[in-house]
């Protein structure tokens, strides 16, 4: 009898917690997943594991190995800190990783990490030359003087800067004067020799500021050049371009040159084919256009010729990755509502090939987000769903079929229930289908009805795909009993090319349009409460908040815009990257010919129509949407009478990234949709 009631207890037990939802606190218990490469025998997975301690508000890394065939990870690493694995010998297999700054040893077999270096300061993004006698790493150098100290060293309790041309902040860091360089040293048994910038004195960031990093620096594979990326230009030149080019360093005779050169757009992403016949990269054609099609381009390293293999496939590409034979490439891209893997297998003649012979390998309800390398005829990819968070699988390259290797999170998402998602089509207002995703409640009844918050995105040209977002979680929304709509509107990539530029120079809009469809639509089933309507969004997802208040008649009952743009005009005059609003605003608001991003798509011009609760937030450290921005609109609504609320962020950037910082965020979020969409009894 003991045994059997023992047994109910567990099995209600299980039950119970087979009933849990999704959290803000449990969401921040899931373990971040990345690989870090495969071992050169290609039977191991290195991975690294991120964990968030919310009581230090910080994170810890440290680094896994699993078979590729499958099976139990081995911990490696567990000092405190984050580790990243810079090299693994072909010959020893032994693991050296940077951790605080230095290069660490991890022995194939049994054995205790080993410290190799000690050098002031630090390093960053290192690489090991082919030939293992140099390092390559990254460093900030001081070029300009603009602090005061500098300019008047009598004054040394003064921290006032002085600036005689734009570029004066990006992102959340003000100009200082220091620009990050690419430097090179020999390297012997944990010993560097003395280093060479291979910039010197030039005003100029690589890696590419704020998030460039050990992409944008290579080596040649013959450790006789380094490629690296750079916007090679300085103060306003620098604030309306995005022309980065890609550059080869020769280590004997100290000579740059430019090797896309000629090509207006991005340029980035270097790679060598393994026998160094050919080299790869991605490249967009237009200057400014942050979001123009990332297209794929292939040079012969012999005769220099170059080859656009994507000019012909009407998508844009988030990244790549050469076959080891070198007659593959690998890329993600995305595609109807999520990123795919596709494979391209080149001729012997690259003037016959043809983007007919592009190949989608993956297909499914998820997301393709990163290739982590080649283990025979299998790839180790990342992989996540609107229900999950990162995982890797194993890819069969001939059957397509996927199989989990890491499952870090498995437990925990074990306990909770999740979430239906399913697509939906909608005809736009011009007669186009618009695709969205829906993500309904836990336990969801079409029987009953349900408060429904419309989703919009930012960017404006960011994909809208079955990613896993640690803030705009949309599994956590429907958890606390809301039905999402997500729709792939107007500007988002996956839908050919005129779909993703349509956007431009009409942010308020079709796009605008594409939302009150989508939501119309979805309101028509007997289980959306239409009395129950909300929008919540960041970004270009918060200026389409501002928009929807002052057009929606009457349609939604809250709103939530996170760091949104509120009057074009301050935006212009106030964000760092102006190469994105001349493209986007087509111009800026003094030209002869006003652009109706200033009058007609501007949320201030509807403002006084605003009638319903919103909530506001913004950060203190976000240059691209500046203060003002948040400040206007809430400022506006609490003059006008208007339920609302202010959540201010001092030291957040455009993003939130400290995790209790976050927290905060998350529970003032559900907190006002339970006092302004749920009812009373809720």
């Amino acid at each position: 009898m003991k045994k059997i009631l023992l047994f109910a207890s567990v099995l209600a037990l299980g039950t119970a917690q087979a009933q849990e939802r999704m959290t803000p606190e449990l969401l921040w218990k899931l373990g971040r997943v990345s690989a870090e490469g495969i071992t050169p025998d290609g039977k191991s997975l290195i991975y690294g594991v991120s964990y968030v301690q919310m009581a230090e508000n910080s994170s810890e890394r440290n680094l896994y190995r699993i078979p590729v065939a499958g099976g139990q990870p081995t911990q490696l690493t567990a000092t405190k800190g984050g580790e990243n694995v810079v090299h693994i010998d072909k010959a020893t297999g032994n693991i050296i990783y940077l951790h605080k700054g230095q290069l660490w040893q991890l022995p194939s077999g049994k054995g205790e990490p080993k410290q190799l270096t000690n050098v002031e300061g630090g390093l960053s993004n290192v690489r090991f030359s082919p030939d293992g006698k140099y390092l390559l790493f990254s460093r900030e150098v001081e070029i300009k003087k603009i602090h005061s100290t500098d300019r008047y060293p009598e004054l040394p309790k003064s921290n006032a800067y002085v600036y005689d041309n734009l570029n004066y902040r990006h992102w959340d860091t003000w100009e200082d004067g220091k620009f990050q360089h690419v430097f090179f040293a020999p390297y012997a048994e944990g010993k560097i020799g003395t280093a060479t910038d291979i910039i010197q004195g030039e005003p100029y960031d690589a890696p590419q500021m704020p998030f460039g990093g050990q992409e944008d620096m290579i080596w040649s594979p013959d450790s006789k050049a380094i490629l690296y990326v750079s916007k090679k230009k300085f103060g306003k030149e620098y604030a309306i371009s995005t022309n980065t080019d890609i550059y080869r360093y020769e280590l004997a005779s100290g000579k740059t040159i430019n090797l896309t050169d000629g090509n207006p757009g991005y340029d980035t992403a270097p790679a060598f084919s393994e026998d160094a016949s050919k080299m790869a990269w991605l490249q967009m054609d237009e200057d400014g256009n942050e979001s123009d099609q990332n297209e794929l381009i292939i040079s012969d390293t012999k005769s220099g010729r170059k080859y656009n293999l994507t000019k012909d496939w009407d998508e844009t590409i988030n990244s790549f990755q050469w076959s080891q034979d070198g007659r593959k490439i690998w890329f993600v891209a995305p595609t109807k509502g999520t990123v795919q893997l596709f494979e391209i297998t080149l001729p012997k003649d690259l003037n016959k090939f043809s983007a007919k012979s592009i190949k989608q390998v993956t297909k499914g309800q998820f997301d393709v987000s990163d290739i982590a390398g080649q283990a025979g005829n299998s790839l180790v990819v990342a992989r996540t769903d609107m229900n999950h968070a990162a995982e890797l699988y194993r890819l069969d390259l001939k059957s397509g079929k996927m199989s989990q290797l890491t499952s870090v999170n498995n437990a925990l998402y074990d306990k909770i229930k999740l979430s239906k998602v399913e697509p939906r089509i909608t005809k736009a207002s011009d007669g186009k289908d618009l695709f969205s995703w829906v993500v309904y409640p836990p336990d969801f009844d079409p029987n009953k009805k349900y408060p429904t918050l419309l989703y919009c995105q930012g960017g404006p040209q960011s994909a809208l795909t079955q990613t896993y977002s640690y803030r705009w979680n949309l599994q956590l929304m429907a958890a606390n009993g809301y039905i999402v709509l997500a729709p792939n509107r107007r500007g988002m990539p996956g839908y050919g090319d005129e779909w993703n530029r349509q956007i431009s120079g009409d942010w308020g809009g079709q796009a605008i349009q594409d939302y009150l469809s989508a939501t119309d639509d979805l309101a028509k089933e007997p289980y959306v409460d239409k009395d129950r309507l909300g929008a919540v969004g960041a970004s270009y997802g918060g200026y389409s908040v501002y928009m929807l208040a002052g057009i929606h008649n009457n349609r939604f009952k809250t709103f939530i815009a996170h760091d949104g743009l509120f009057d074009m005009r301050s935006w212009y005059g106030t964000t760092e990257e102006l190469f994105f609003a001349n493209n986007e605003l087509k111009g800026p608001y003094w030209a002869d010919k006003v652009s109706e991003a200033y009058t007609r798509f501007n949320p201030i011009t509807y403002a006084s129509k605003w009638n319903t609760p919103i909530m506001i937030v913004q950060g203190g450290q976000d240059f691209r949407v500046g203060i003002e921005q948040g400040l206007e609109a809430f400022q506006f609504a609490q003059l006008k009478g208007i339920n609302s609320r202010l959540l201010y962020l001092p030291d957040e950037n455009h993003w939130v990234l400290q995790p209790q910082n976050a927290l905060v965020w998350q529970h003032e979020f559900f907190k006002w949709l339970d006092e302004t969409l749920k009812p009373a009894n809720k």
